[in-house]
């Protein structure tokens, strides 16, 4: 499929580089082309900075009931444009069918949540002194023009947790999608503009980052950076924005430990063992890398998780009903196989896959992977995978447990089975992660996400993300 030639979108129109700058985007599922989008240049960065600060004088004027009724209007467009959206999410990242859905759920979610999010927690409120000699008003503002730069692995719920409450708050944005798949970004920007959004509000353009990043990371312009990408990545957001003091709101990777004690219930934890590491190939930054078992059901638990393993089905789109879609780019196929490879040099065993599957030439495909005997010194322990590798990892005791999986740089989700309360509320206050799940998994607008340590600072989603779009101002007056 081809979604042809697609413009940015910037202050209100699609309009092309003005340098006539062209992308064509490839499919990871066989590598054949599937559009050609306008690429930004410098100037082009500029010029949506611009329209973002004209945006946000309008936009921020609006009542909240206002901005409401176009979010409306946004969230309607959406739905009439799911089965085009999805297909571009397919192409574009060489999803399976079912797994595009969650990605249009979730900037539905997002454009009804946050404008009630915004009314019920952040209501203007009035606060007296003893002497009642003042009356004291704390009110919220919109903070100002944000930058959002997005990763590719879900390219429309990364815009969604964006979207949502910077329009509520009453903030314009500049997105910037990931270079690897913009074209269902670019398709919102068409859809901004069928439905004659308010100009300048929402611009979304792309480039190569040393470029359109640079640019927008330095300007004084953005009041917020907010991003969703690696922690390297971050790491030079940060050192860009220090032209100005501005706000920073990061979701990083992850390096999530899954842990399965003795009197879990072993089929619910294999069931979500499987999804929680090869959903979206394991490119997922709240993906299971690190699986320890207790020692007394290890070999049921590798058995068991063989058997689903190997059953799973790689193809991508509606091509019959597939598990598994291809990894986004050949450099990332190729990286995790150098870690399986390092794995396997330094003495862990190699279970189940590993290797390029043989019926899958065209494509950056890999296959699923489970490998045994990992150590913490080994790369494959330490470094975030973001791919479909499953490192099975024994353990006899719970400070052995809580020690293995709190050493890593990074702290974002982890998950826990057991029945045992009083080792759920030992857990839950000492694993080191922003997010702890107990006996289940569960992923939703309105439940905060977000990490520590080197997976990030603020939170995407629940009422909370909405702190990072907001100023608050004390006005006191002499009665």
């Amino acid at each position: 499929m081809n979604f042809g030639k697609l413009k940015m979108y910037v202050g209100g129109k699609l309009i092309d580089s003005i340098s006539k700058s062209k992308k064509t985007i490839f499919c990871p599922a066989n590598n054949q082309p599937i559009a050609n989008l306008s690429w930004a240049e410098k100037i082009d960065s500029e010029n949506a900075l611009k329209a973002a600060r004209t945006g946000f004088k309008n936009w921020s004027k609006l009542k909240l009931d206002q901005r409401k009724k176009w979010m409306d209007k946004f969230k309607e467009a959406v739905i009439n444009n799911e089965e085009l959206l999805r297909k571009a999410i397919i192409y574009e990242m060489g999803k399976t069918y079912e797994g595009s859905k969650e990605d249009i759920d979730s900037l539905i979610n997002s454009l009804d949540f946050y404008p009630d999010a915004m009314k019920n927690h952040f209501s203007d409120s009035i606060i007296e002194d003893k002497e009642n000699t003042h009356n004291h008003t704390l009110k919220n503002y919109p903070i100002g023009v944000v930058v959002a730069y997005l990763a590719w692995n879900f390219p429309l719920l990364n815009l969604a947790f964006k979207i949502g409450p910077a329009l509520a708050s009453g903030c314009s944005i500049i997105i910037k999608p990931s270079e690897e798949s913009p074209v269902s970004a670019y398709l919102i920007g068409k859809i901004l503009n069928d439905i004659n959004f308010p100009a300048g509000v929402v611009n979304i353009i792309c480039g190569e980052p040393e470029i359109v990043a640079t640019t927008l990371s330095k300007s004084k312009i953005p009041r917020l950076i907010t991003m969703i990408g690696s922690t390297a990545t971050a790491k030079k957001v940060y050192a860009d924005s220090s032209t100005s003091i501005k706000r920073l709101s990061m979701e990083l990777g992850g390096n999530a430990p899954f842990i399965v004690f003795d009197d879990a219930d072993l089929d619910a934890a294999i069931d979500l063992a499987i999804g929680i590491k090869f959903g979206n190939s394991g490119q997922i930054c709240v993906a299971a890398n690190r699986f320890f078992i207790h020692d007394k059901i290890y070999d049921t638990f590798l058995k068991y998780y063989l058997e689903r393993v190997k059953k799973l089905k790689l193809g991508f789109g509606e091509d019959s009903s597939p598990d598994m879609g291809p990894l986004i780019t050949v450099k990332s196929r190729d990286r995790i196989l150098d870690l399986i490879s390092d794995s396997i040099k330094n003495g862990a065993k190699l279970e189940y896959g590993g290797k390029i599957p043989e019926n899958f030439s065209d494509g950056n495909w890999l296959e699923p992977t489970v490998i045994t005997h990992v150590n913490q010194d080994m790369r494959i322990f330490n470094e975030e995978i973001f791919g479909p590798v499953a490192s099975i990892i024994k353990f006899s005791n719970d400070d052995e447990v809580l020690k293995l999986a709190n050493s890593t740089d990074y702290g974002l989700a982890s998950y826990i089975f057991t029945n045992n309360k009083q080792r759920i509320d030992f857990f839950s206050e000492n694993l080191n992660f922003g997010e702890v799940q107990v006996n289940g998994i569960k992923y939703a607008i309105y439940l905060p996400h977000g990490g520590i340590k080197e997976s990030g600072i603020g939170h995407d989603c629940s009422y909370l993300a909405l702190y990072d779009y907001l100023t608050k101002k004390r006005i006191s007056v002499a009665l």
